[in-house]
């Protein structure tokens, strides 16, 4: 393995980001976009039964992890995991990681890193940053959230490694042990499209893929009536908070995988990958004007059953235009 300078780059989304510049320090060149595509990083699910802080959860990207697994099999990544039952044991195992000059992807809780302006630090146990090294007892972060890297202090990371709560980090820790120098991406794209337009489309639960999106609009309609004026606006602000603000969000998922098509046309010449990275970009707009207009109501404190509704309806008009897109995208021929 070698040992030069760690470089980091700046991405939209912690666990995407995180692949590229740990992939990357080992010459395997792979954008952020790439990565999220690889890994089939695009999705919906609404979760009522799964109360996040007492209120239903909403995700617009796969399961934390799942990406990182999927791209380092198609690629051919051979990657050493660990977690720990104690922070001394997990903090111990980093250090001697790092004293061999690798650096180490580590699962934390944003709510303990003290680098985040306080208005970001909340209980979200799932964020990915790389530590590569040590100085003056400070441990070197690159953060792929951040524009520069950065430093944190040792009690800091433990209490962020070792965060309670779901899903418990317990320590996660991860670094390359084979990283192939070359890797052909033709394959590993297509898979990845496969598999996001299965999850999109074929799911044969209500809660997920597009099938999720129209579930969430029913759900929201009633939300004044079922919930009372208070949880309303709770559950469509945690919808938001879920859309705008975790990772890239919602909206912002859309434009990283419209990037990732945009790349995916060039690199095997398919036109009509690059059209759906632009109607797919429309899409994240809409989305976008949804976030937007429920941050409206929110704010206006009165249950509006009439605003509630046009919600819906805008969801609706997501979900319409996420079948469309799925279905064409998935009768590409590679």
């Amino acid at each position: 393995m070698n040992n030069h300078q760690f470089r980091h780059r700046q991405t939209a989304h912690c666990e995407s980001g995180v692949i590229s510049n740990l992939l990357g320090h080992y010459g395997l060149q792979i954008s952020e976009p790439m990565a999220f595509g690889i890994g089939a990083g695009l999705f919906f699910g609404h979760l009522p039964f799964v109360k996040v802080n007492g209120v239903p959860g909403t995700t617009y990207r796969i399961w934390p992890g799942a990406i990182f697994q999927r791209v380092c099999k198609r690629l051919g990544v051979k990657m050493e995991l660990a977690k720990f039952s104690t922070p001394e044991k997990g903090m111990a195992a980093l250090d001697k990681v790092i004293d061999t000059g690798t650096p180490v992807g580590l699962l934390s809780s944003v709510y303990y890193l003290p680098y985040f302006p306080p208005s970001y630090r909340f209980h979200f146990n799932a964020h990915n940053l790389v530590v590569y090294g040590k100085r003056e007892g400070q441990y070197l972060v690159s953060d792929p959230v951040m524009d520069t890297v950065t430093e944190i202090d040792p009690v800091s990371l433990a209490q962020a490694r070792f965060a309670k709560g779901f899903p418990a980090p317990k320590g996660k820790m991860y670094y390359p042990v084979h990283v192939p120098d070359k890797a052909s991406f033709e394959k590993p794209i297509k898979e990845g499209i496969e598999q996001t337009c299965h999850y999109m489309l074929k799911i044969p639960f209500p809660m997920f893929g597009v099938k999720g999106i129209r579930f969430l609009a029913k759900r929201v309609k009633d939300y004044p009536e079922k919930a009372g004026e208070r949880k309303a606006g709770l559950y469509l602000g945690n919808v938001i908070r879920m859309q705008e603000e975790i990772g890239t969000g919602g909206a912002g998922f859309r434009f990283v995988y419209a990037a990732f098509l945009q790349e995916a046309a060039t690199l095997l010449n398919k036109q009509e990958l690059s059209l759906l990275a632009g109607e797919l970009t429309k899409v994240g707009d809409l989305w976008r004007n949804f976030a937007f207009s429920a941050g409206r109501v929110c704010k206006s404190r009165s249950a509006d059953n009439v605003s509630y509704r046009e919600l819906s309806e805008m969801l609706l008009q997501c979900a319409a235009a996420e079948e469309t897109f799925f279905r064409k995208l998935a009768q590409v021929r590679f």
